[in-house]
């Protein structure tokens, strides 16, 4: 009789067992795109982990790790990436379920990009951009790979960036390509070769998805369009401070502001300019009959330049703007119920190695110095980076959080000769 009792009370306790890690995997797997996207709760961002100046030293997992804790501590939950041909994407995989084993209440989700490039991109060959790279083939090959093996992670597949829009001579390819590998994708759903909630999309820049000029409106945009689960839209204002300055400057009724006041409402047509942008998809969209989520994979505002942007250009970049757009931007979205996926987590110092202060170096919120920007001061003071590290370095300010040495590289944008 004991051996009887013995024998049910074993059943038992390995069928709660069993029942508990049903329960949890049926957790995991609720945690979908579409309940993840345009939720406040799950605030996104743009990572690349690479320290040094060449993208051929990959991150490690331990720094992943160390990049991780201090993303989670800012309540950040979703993150993409770019390209699975590095090892990084892998390695931040691998570093999220570490992480979630440690701990199970650990969450941070991942938006995969898969890189697409045309033939002879990056060669000294012309590019020819109605046909693709081989590299492709390989990049969404690996990218189902990932999201199979890390299903609780991977929650959305991009295919491209900025692989559309045609100033991105070197690589750029015709919306027919992308579309091609979207079509591949969502058919993969259907055949259950990948999981059947994961969302699909490629994330570009907002003319490439029809919201500019109309020489993107082409058939096969419209397919795409149809095609993916959402639209991921880029938008630039700070880049656009140089080339389209309609709404940077201080405007002539403007003038007798004080210099912050004339600051804080350019950046607040800079955040209009970017309302702008998206509006223009969501419109473009709807003109062809399509009525789909649409959520920003890219926008930022860099701290600092040399050239165009900085004190001899258009005078847009320093800390004190970047920290009012990003506030400025999550405020909007937050509100508005679209994801932002900010640009970007860190500075990276390989994206212009041979110039230092060049302006793609210096989107990050945190610098390569473990050193917060003035957009995360605050954060800094509530104590959120306690006992955490970037390369052995404590999570410090910038400036050394003396707020009038940071507004002494601050200019005012230059003046407008019109009041609209």
């Amino acid at each position: 009789m004991n051996k009887i009792i013995n024998l049910l009370l074993l059943i038992l306790i390995t069928g709660l067992f069993a029942c508990c890690k049903s329960v949890n995997l049926k957790t995991a797997n609720d945690i979908t795109a579409e309940k993840l996207l345009g939720n406040s709760k799950y605030q996104a961002l743009c990572y690349g982990g690479y320290r040094d100046k060449t993208r051929d030293i990959e991150p490690t997992v331990s720094q992943i790790i160390e990049d991780l804790r201090i993303l989670s501590a800012m309540k950040i939950k979703v993150l993409r990436t770019y390209n699975v041909h590095h090892t990084e994407a892998a390695n931040l995989l691998k570093a999220i379920r570490e992480l979630k084993k440690e701990d199970s209440n650990f969450e941070m989700y991942v938006m995969l990009g898969a890189w697409i490039d045309c033939k002879n991109a990056w060669t000294a060959l012309p590019p020819i951009h109605n046909q693709e790279s081989d590299r492709n083939a390989i990049e969404i090959e690996e990218a189902v790979r990932l999201t199979n093996q890390y299903p609780e992670i991977v929650k959305v597949i991009s295919v491209g960036n900025e692989a559309m829009v045609k100033w991105a001579t070197s690589y750029y390819v015709e919306p027919r390509i992308i579309l091609k590998w979207v079509n591949h994708l969502q058919a993969l759903k259907k055949e259950k070769k990948l999981p059947a909630t994961i969302w699909i999309t490629s994330s570009d820049n907002f003319a490439s998805w029809g919201g500019g000029d109309n020489e993107y409106h082409v058939e096969d945009l419209k397919q795409l369009i149809k095609s993916v689960d959402y639209i991921s839209m880029h938008t630039y204002p700070m880049h656009d401070t140089h080339y389209h300055p309609t709404f940077w400057g201080t405007m002539t009724n403007e003038e007798q502001l004080s210099q912050k006041e004339k600051i804080d409402a350019s950046m607040i047509r800079a955040r209009d300019y970017a309302i702008s942008q998206y509006n223009g998809v969501v419109s473009y969209m709807k003109s062809i009959g399509i009525n789909k989520p649409v959520h920003i994979g890219e926008s930022g505002w860099a701290s600092n330049d040399n050239k165009l942007y900085g004190i001899e250009g258009s005078k847009a970049t320093d800390e004190y703007k970047a920290a009012i757009y990003y506030k400025l931007m999550r405020e909007w979205t937050n509100k508005a119920g679209i994801s932002l996926f900010y640009f970007e987590a860190f500075d990276e110092q390989w994206k212009d190695s041979g110039n230092p202060m060049g302006s793609e170096n210096h989107f990050g919120l945190i610098n390569y110095n473990g050193q917060a920007k003035f957009a995360l001061w605050e954060k800094v003071d509530q104590g959120i980076f306690k006992d955490l590290t970037r390369n052995g370095k404590p999570i410090s300010k910038t400036y050394n959080g003396n707020e009038k040495t940071l507004w002494l590289d601050v200019k005012t944008p230059p003046l407008l000769l019109k009041n609209d």
